[in-house]
């Protein structure tokens, strides 16, 4: 019978053996694995491998939202189609899509970044303190979201902390926006911060671009200062009455 001291003296060898690597017991004698292939059933050897599984196929969420925003033939179906889609995670943290609002059909739209908490709260688009001053610069030319203007975003669902859009968010979401605005069919888009300007004329630069007139989408547009930039900057604020009158006088041009 094995002392005591003889079992400990064991296992101290078997773990210094298993740290350098042994961990494999060893047999008295060697096996010869290439005769244990050949004792495998013939069956078993000739069998083929099972086929690989198939990997689901990646979806494009740029062409998907394009196939849904061209299945929309008005403004209700545009909107249920945005809620049918499901590759943007911004959708998983918002409490509201954000579509619209003012007047379909107007001859301005307007089109701002993304909702803020305000604005994911009540659903609507510039209804903080950025939209009750877009309110007043567009009352100071006689428009108003509730006779003569439509606004939406590029985004209808808010970015975590209010961050500015991701590139891969803002190409997914281009698709809707661009049919909103076919199926709006104002006379006159107005963009509203450079996240507008990047989604809508694939610029940036909203100090260099503003109060330009382009084109865009086969309609006259206009880069603006945001709302909540002026709030910020209140020095910009002279610009920005030069590009309302700016506007204004196109309207009144097209008269």
């Amino acid at each position: 019978m094995e002392s005591e001291l003889d079992y400990w003296s064991a296992k101290a060898l078997l773990e210094w053996q298993v740290e350098l690597g042994a961990t494999e017991a060893m047999m008295d004698a060697p096996i010869n694995r290439y005769e244990l292939q050949d004792q495998k059933p013939k069956a078993a050897r000739g069998a083929e491998a099972p086929p690989a599984p198939v990997k689901p196929k990646s979806v494009d969420p740029v062409a998907e939202a394009a196939k849904l925003a061209k299945s929309a033939d008005a403004l209700p179906s545009l909107r249920a189609a945005l809620e049918t889609f499901e590759h943007c995670d911004l959708k998983r943290g918002a409490r509201n899509l954000v579509f619209s609002d003012g007047q379909a059909g107007a001859r301005v739209m307007i089109i701002g970044e993304a909702p803020g908490r305000d604005e994911d709260l009540q659903g609507k688009p510039f209804v903080g303190r950025a939209g009750q001053l877009l309110d007043k610069m567009l009352a100071a030319i006689d428009l108003s979201r509730n006779e003569n203007v439509y606004i939406t975003n590029v985004l209808p669902w808010r970015p975590p902390q209010n961050r500015d859009p991701l590139p891969a968010e803002i190409a997914m979401l281009v698709p809707f926006l661009e049919r909103h605005v076919a199926l709006a069919q104002p006379d006159v888009l107005v963009l509203m911060g450079n996240i507008s300007c990047q989604a809508v004329l694939g610029k940036r630069g909203i100090t260099r671009l503003r109060g330009n007139w382009a084109q865009a989408w086969g309609k006259p547009v206009i880069p603006m200062f945001h709302p909540a930039y002026l709030l910020r900057q209140a020095s910009a604020k002279r610009q920005a009455w030069a590009d309302l009158l700016e506007l204004r006088a196109r309207l009144n041009s097209q008269n």
